[in-house]
């Protein structure tokens, strides 16, 4: 039976109260998850997302500095409230005269949805439970997919991903959104090297009107999130319950990490970079390329090549062809590792890391 124990809500930006006791329920799943994952950040990480999440608690605008002493007290106080919270089961949400399920976010949100909010949970990177309830702008049937975009967020953990997909259901944080947004714009200036993401910054006017940049920048990522998840769904439906059952099975090692890139690669080919390619929007196809992580660059570097192509000549045809053919590449590919795993007795991740390193593209 799930604790029952709430944490008392730390300086909310809002208190709504027809929502008071799920708000406190919500807020509390929040801790509790990052209780037990806030350690898996880098130091230099982490503390970037602890000032955002300070900045988000207290309603500090993104252009305006966070007073250091207040900060490291904050800080010093919210993990000693995640010791509290060591142990402790995910609460049940309170509605309509009974508990359901945190993760059960169908029916929950169905009741929350007719009073104006929306409230997802589920499981990210490395099985790591997600919990927000946010005023809900949008909801919308889009190409076979219930799409709900929300804004203003009153419960967030510490990671708060700007979008997740629970079967055909896709939500889009736009708060949290403009967030992530804003810790890369950070993250670039520190160094400002001349990259993809100073060619994305360089269709915006950040030096004069921050806010008016940040919230153009928002409406187009949106869209991009939106493709990528709905690739991550049609991936899905395609490889099927072995791709994640052999996810779930494998620790976090370097062959779990391969595994996920070869899924994002496949979910890009399905439908990010073809809506990206055919929009044509610079701005997007340059921060589409300045967030490619390391390791899926290293699989990927005809991709790279293809992408100095178009920055040279304009000349999107490369982009377009290979998107076309790493479809069929990644999905042979994530088929291969699926059998691998049926037909290995041992040694598999090692396997699994061969094969991928071995078909780079």
């Amino acid at each position: 039976m799930p604790s029952t124990r709430h944490a008392t809500p730390p300086d909310p930006p809002e208190i709504l109260d027809e929502l008071t006791h799920i708000l406190s329920v919500v807020r509390t799943n929040c801790h509790i998850t990052d209780a037990l994952h806030a350690t898996d950040y880098t130091l230099c990480v982490y503390l970037l997302k602890m000032r955002e999440y300070y900045r988000w608690e207290h309603g500090i605008p993104f252009n305006a500095p966070i007073p250091k002493e207040a900060l490291s007290s904050w800080v010093a106080g919210r993990e000693a409230l995640w010791n509290t919270l060591e142990g402790e089961s995910f609460g049940s949400i309170p509605l309509s005269t009974r508990l359901h399920d945190p993760f059960d976010a169908d029916p929950i949100n169905k009741a929350l949805n007719s009073m104006g909010y929306v409230y997802s949970s589920g499981l990210g990177r490395n099985m790591r439970p997600h919990f927000f309830l946010g005023a809900l702008e949008q909801r919308r049937e889009y190409k076979g997919y219930t799409l709900y975009i929300s804004g203003k967020e009153y419960a967030r953990d510490l990671a708060a991903p700007p979008a997740m997909s629970l079967g055909r259901m896709i939500f889009i944080r736009r708060e949290s959104l403009r967030r992530m947004l804003w810790e890369r714009i950070e993250e670039w200036r520190w160094n400002r090297p001349a990259n993809a993401m100073q060619k994305a910054l360089e269709c915006y006017d950040f030096d004069n009107a921050p806010e008016e940049a940040l919230e153009q920048m928002t409406e187009r990522e949106t869209r991009s999130l939106l493709l990528h998840e709905i690739g991550e769904v049609m991936a899905g439906e395609e490889l099927g319950s072995a791709w994640e059952d052999l996810l779930s099975e494998m620790p976090h090692c370097k062959a779990e990490l391969m595994m996920r890139a070869v899924r994002d690669h496949l979910a890009d080919a399905l439908s990010t970079l073809p809506g990206l390619l055919d929009e044509a929007d610079p701005a997007s196809l340059h921060f589409y390329f300045a967030n490619l992580a390391s390791l899926r660059k290293m699989l990927f570097p005809s991709l790279l090549a293809a992408y100095a192509h178009w920055e040279q000549t304009g000349d999107l045809d490369r982009l377009v062809q290979l998107t076309e053919a790493g479809r069929n590449h990644w999905m042979s590919l994530a088929r291969d590792i699926v059998s691998l795993n049926r037909d290995c007795e041992d040694d598999l991740q090692h396997k699994i890391t061969t094969l991928v390193e071995s078909s780079t593209f």
